[in-house]
């Protein structure tokens, strides 16, 4: 698999988990939307790492992947009190939790 089509699948996907950031009203689904865009640049990492020769590229995917669990962690709790507050997890009820 050469790097540009590395790269142009690392572009779809993040494509794909920008629209679904921006057209989903849920907070579960802009999760896993931003766990697809996270993977995406992951992937960037792992292919430029890959041809470039070196090991760099696999320590900063491992340092995201990191980085991403810690976010989905703190957004299932955000999620899961906004589903116990107001019985459902659309986005637009979060701006009444701000006290």
């Amino acid at each position: 698999m050469s790097l540009a089509s590395c790269l142009l699948l690392a572009a779809a996907l993040f494509c794909v988990g920008l629209y679904g950031l921006l057209a989903r009203r849920q907070i579960v689904a802009i999760l896993l939307s931003i766990e697809l865009m996270a993977n995406a640049a992951n992937l960037v990492f792992v292919a430029f790492g890959h041809y470039r020769g070196g090991a760099l590229g696999q320590v900063f995917a491992v340092f995201s992947i990191a980085l991403t669990v810690a976010e989905v962690a703190v957004g299932l709790a955000l999620a899961m009190l906004l589903y116990r507050r107001h019985g459902d997890s659309r986005v637009e009820l979060a701006s009444e939790m701000k006290r």
